[in-house]
């Protein structure tokens, strides 16, 4: 089956998804693969103090047209809303997952209204909190193929955070390169841009600024390496996957670029400038590739640091 046509079976799907909203349960996305009282459990477990930090309550707001943070101040969390529903992005800790429900719930939305869970990656900083995030809101769970197998298993098999455990969640549907996946008039696609990690998944989207005029959006994986081996390679492939990344996103256009920590677009700073005002402030369609050359350049440095310790 080509892209096309898989990408119209999943269109397809969240319609039928809709339809049967009063269906049976046994007609209902299968429940997470952890119990409650292991969620309950890695929820009360201690972050250490950078994650705690990274942890610390953020106020929602509305980012641009139909996307909104939810958030803590140094994961980012995106609720995407459409009337037929709505499509929540990333899960944080296992220890975010209650802060991301309350920041739904205030700014007047349903958890129960998310249709969608969509991952970036399978780190235990962006999906610990995937598996109450399915649970309370019976979402349907996406991921790539390279990286469903670590949701699934609540961990990642290498790299710094490979035995750190989380709470594992069911994968519905992987999704392709290139696949999209639509909901009430929005659409949402998937590109994969490994190396950070072997399914780390980008998204874009098109929504409407403040004047009502089209700004495409890019949600970024992440191509940082943030303590992954190269020299000796992490996971097969991972020098080759990372340059592949770079090359691809060098290639790509967005208005609005979006990620999984605030520090990579500086959310603190552009939402400050949009409280004074600036509605548009998330709006720049020069920061992705900005972003995009200097964590190649990162990345380079890095590699060569780490092949010249082994010599």
């Amino acid at each position: 089956m080509n892209s096309r046509a898989r990408a119209s079976v999943l269109a397809f799907s969240a319609l039928a998804l809709l339809a049967c909203a009063g269906c049976a349960a046994s007609a209902q996305p299968p429940p997470p693969l952890s119990s409650d009282a292991a969620i309950a459990a890695a929820e009360r477990a201690e972050l250490p103090r950078d994650w705690a930090d990274w942890n610390h309550a953020f106020a929602p707001f509305n980012v641009i047209g139909d996307i909104y943070y939810v958030g803590p101040r140094g994961i980012g969390i995106y609720l995407i809303t459409t009337p037929a529903g709505h499509i929540l992005l990333d899960g944080g800790f296992a220890q975010s997952a209650p802060q991301v429900e309350a920041n739904i719930q205030a700014l007047g939305f349903r958890v129960s209204d998310i249709k969608f869970l969509l991952n970036t990656h399978a780190h235990i900083d962006h999906a610990g909190g995937l598996a109450r995030l399915k649970r309370d809101s019976g979402a349907m769970m996406l991921a790539s193929a390279g990286d469903a197998p670590a949701l699934e298993a609540g961990r990642v098999s290498a790299g710094p955070t490979a035995e750190m455990p989380y709470p594992a969640v069911r994968v519905d549907r992987i999704m392709g390169d290139g696949e999209s996946v639509r909901l009430g008039g929005v659409t949402l696609t998937a590109h994969m841009t490994p190396g950070h990690t072997p399914g780390c998944t980008s998204w874009t989207m098109t929504t409407r600024d403040a004047s009502g005029a089209a700004r495409s959006v890019f949600f970024t994986c992440s191509e940082t390496v943030a303590g992954q081996s190269l020299a000796p390679e992490s996971y097969p492939g991972v020098v080759e996957a990372y340059r592949a990344t770079f090359a691809r996103v060098a290639t790509m256009q967005a208005d609005v670029f979006l990620g999984p920590h605030g520090n990579f677009f500086d959310l603190e700073g552009k939402r400050a400038r949009q409280l004074a005002g600036d509605a548009n402030a998330f709006v720049d369609p020069t920061e992705l590739q900005r972003f995009n050359v200097e964590m190649q350049r990162q990345f380079e440095q890095e590699l060569a640091r780490q092949q010249a310790a082994r010599r």
